[in-house]
């Protein structure tokens, strides 16, 4: 978790940033941030937006995602986001473990690669898709031989089409209200008092923004991350029900 102290440093650097990219006519990049710290960019966002602004995690359904500072009315010339896919294979694929997420983390990690350089990952069984700063893809591909007891191979990679179009699972339901803690309670099977606990603990985004109010009315096309949970996006209000609830929508992310 961030810390205050952090965050307060992060909206220094992320001013500089926009003054440095706005005086010499060039893009600033942050590394790739998390919620929180995107949380602490929206705290300061029109300070910054003389600079021009915009944020990449090199697939729609990234939550990690750089800021970059500059935009084409601004400069004059457009540049890329840093961002590299890469894929992470088993050299065997008949005799490799089942890995998960944290697996090809901790790999990443204990080859002395910092976190902030590295965005999300995306585990299909055996093999990931790492989207990562362009700066370290030479060494993430050369340096990456094993994960767990699985030896693996990487390569650069296009992004696959099921991030570039994610796959969405759609759910119907019925609820007392739009707020988001019934809708979020209803999607996870929790209770009431563990909803709200997710508003207290500041694991509810909407949009990507920190959501603390659990009353808070949905909208059709908010997109929805519970922190520990997952994602969905808010399809909207299809009908009542004859008790008198309503019946909405939602498209979870697989």
């Amino acid at each position: 978790m961030t810390d205050e102290r952090e965050l307060l440093q992060l909206k220094k650097r992320l001013t500089e940033l926009a003054r440095r990219s706005y005086e010499q006519g060039i893009y600033t990049f942050t590394p790739f941030l998390g919620l929180s710290q995107q949380q602490a960019f929206y705290e300061i966002q029109q300070e910054v937006a003389y600079a021009g602004v915009g944020m990449e995690g090199g697939s729609p359904v990234c939550e990690r995602r750089m800021i970059r500072f500059g935009s084409v009315e601004h400069l004059g010339y457009e540049e890329e986001y840093p961002i590299r896919c890469v894929g992470i294979e088993p050299v065997a694929p008949k005799f490799a473990e089942k890995l998960t997420h944290r697996d090809f983390l901790g790999a990443i990690m204990n080859l002395g690669i910092e976190r902030d350089t590295v965005g999300d990952i995306f585990v299909q069984d055996k093999a990931a898709m790492v989207f990562c700063q362009e700066s370290i893809t030479p060494y993430l591909t050369e340096q990456l031989k094993q994960v767990r007891r699985t030896p693996v191979k990487c390569i650069v990679t296009e992004v696959a089409e099921e991030l570039r179009t994610p796959v969405l699972e759609k759910i119907s339901m019925s609820v007392s209200s739009a707020r988001i803690d019934a809708v979020i309670s209803k999607i996870y099977n929790l209770s009431r008092n563990q909803s709200m606990e997710l508003f207290r603990v500041g694991r509810v985004y909407v949009n990507g923004r920190l959501v603390e109010n659990n009353s808070y009315a949905l909208k059709e096309g908010d997109s929805v991350t519970v922190r520990g949970f997952g994602r969905f996006l808010y399809a909207g209000i299809q009908g009542e029900t004859k008790k008198g609830r309503i019946r909405v929508d939602a498209k979870m992310y697989r």
